[in-house]
């Protein structure tokens, strides 16, 4: 089986967010569950993509933690068509289907980025008591008390585009790389929330243009302390703003992620929505670039 390793949501090596990608041999099944989570703990990367090639420009991919299987993973579906079509399995500026069990999802390849579509965005819940809040954010290694009084007025929701997050916000850019969570603690909370774990975020951007938001994503419940770019999460975080106010139908969105880690990322996200904010039909979509950093074989 051939695999690469891919710098996804960058333009550079050792920048944004690394992936395993393994593609399958035409006419291969999918090995068991087992030896792919296996693989994804010997690679060493937050994520792990199986792919097999159904034709017609179709493509079934299975996404691996070195925990679990997940459903749906955006940068290591980024890594996944650039490595697609660095290995000459596609061709630049076409349209692809990549079958997932969070849906079937279009990708399109574009001059060599990568934009693909989110599973439908979905509101779940929201954290309003003060309790619950106060438990979040001290397990984030925050106040919530001082993130209200620097002027925090926005509430922390559980939103999905493939994959449950609670998006958190934080007051600003200091705030947001304060952040040191108790990761056993929000591991629990995780599972309580029934969510992959916390997308913390700020709208300081600097003074920067062009910038929608900077932020920061844990997830330990699926080992990941933090992870340098997030297309689900920053797919769920492109509709809350549009819930919230600060993202338009028909706006393009950057979120920048990974300054903390050393990994500067840049997630691109575009939506179209029709009908009023808590009631219309949205269709997000999500990408950017990547770079191929390894290629080889993996015997499995």
């Amino acid at each position: 089986m051939k695999f690469y390793i891919v710098d996804a949501f960058t333009a550079e090596k050792f920048g944004g967010n690394p992936a395993g990608v393994v593609i399958l041999p035409d006419g291969a099944d999918f090995p068991a569950d087992e030896i792919m989570v296996k693989t994804a703990a010997e690679l060493r990367y937050s994520e792990t993509a199986f792919i097999k090639n159904l034709g017609g420009g179709e493509f079934n991919i299975r996404y691996f933690t070195p925990a679990a299987e997940v459903d749906l993973c955006g940068h290591a579906t980024i890594g996944s068509f650039k490595a697609l079509l660095y290995g000459g399995f596609i061709k630049d500026n076409g349209k692809y289907i990549n079958h997932t069990l969070a849906g079937d999802l279009e990708i399109d390849v574009k001059n060599g980025s990568i934009l693909m579509d989110m599973a439908a965005p979905v509101k779940i819940n929201e954290i309003t008591e003060t309790a619950a809040l106060e438990e979040l954010y001290s397990i984030m290694g925050l106040s919530y008390e001082e993130q209200k009084a620097a002027g925090v007025t926005l509430t922390p929701q559980m939103i999905s585009t493939g994959l449950p997050d609670i998006m958190m916000p934080v007051a600003s850019l200091e705030a947001l790389d304060a952040i040191s969570p108790d990761f056993p603690a929000l591991s629990k909370l995780s599972e309580k929330y029934e969510v992959v774990g916390v997308h913390a975020f700020t709208l300081d951007c600097g003074g920067k243009q062009g910038e929608t938001c900077h932020v920061r994503n844990f997830a330990p419940l699926y080992d990941i302390d933090e992870e340098a770019a997030t297309g689900t999460s920053n797919g769920a975080l492109t509709y809350y703003g549009y819930l919230n106010g600060f993202v338009k139908a028909g706006d393009d969105c950057c979120f920048v992620q990974g300054e903390k880690m050393g990994r500067p990322s840049e997630i691109r996200s575009h939506i179209e929505a029709v009908g009023s904010a808590f009631d219309a039909d949205c269709s997000i979509k999500v990408g950017g670039n990547a770079v191929i950093l390894a290629e080889g074989d993996i015997h499995i």
